[in-house]
């Protein structure tokens, strides 16, 4: 039996609507120029880049897991990681904001530090130059709890306590995990691993 509230909506197609409304994509989200390693104002309307989100073998990127190896896919925004031993993991990511502030290539882990602290880099600080000269470990920092530095100067992977931005476009040129992602990468990882970012 249908329930009618008077306004002609019935449970039925209340429960229709809404099951449409569910299904139906979201739509992309205009992102704030300069809106990168600190947001500005993130919608919940995220376009996510699930469909690309898959599983990968190492052997066509790799010729050895030495130290592990970890594969960053731009387009898909997603970090594989596969451990000396060929144990395998594969976290979502954020990615850098544009094309020109993104970095591809071969690099490698050079430093791990948990609590990191974070400075601007000059070219952050010309683009916004409101944000802070620094800021110190804690739930503010937007490295989050733990930084993989890579050997390109200023690029690293890193956690966030801004989760919504996972899954976006929304770094000036680093790749951001959950801390709890970036926490389990961080213990496997070693100075040396290899990266690579495609």
């Amino acid at each position: 039996m249908a329930i009618n509230n008077g306004n002609g909506l019935s449970r039925r197609n209340f429960l229709a609507a809404s099951a449409t409304m569910i299904g139906a994509p979201a739509l992309a989200q205009n992102v704030n120029e300069g809106t990168t390693e600190i947001e500005r104002e993130v919608t919940s309307v995220v376009r996510r880049n699930i469909s690309s989100f898959r599983t990968l073998d190492w052997q066509p990127y790799f010729s050895n897991l030495t130290k592990g190896a970890i594969l960053v896919d731009i387009s898909s925004r997603a970090l594989h990681f596969w451990e000396d031993n060929g144990n395998y993991h594969l976290y979502p990511s954020s990615v850098p904001l544009t094309e020109d502030l993104t970095r591809r290539g071969r690099t490698e882990v050079v430093r791990k530090v948990e609590g990191p602290e974070w400075r601007p880099t000059p070219s952050m600080r010309k683009r916004n130059p409101e944000w802070p000269e620094y800021v110190g470990p804690g739930p503010d920092n937007p490295l989050g709890s733990h930084a993989l530095y890579l050997s390109w100067q200023y690029y690293r992977i890193h956690g966030t306590h801004d989760t919504r931005k996972i899954g976006r476009r929304s770094s000036n040129g680093c790749i951001g995990l959950y801390n709890e992602h970036i926490a389990q990468l961080f213990s496997m990882t070693e100075v040396g691993t290899q990266v690579l970012l495609i």
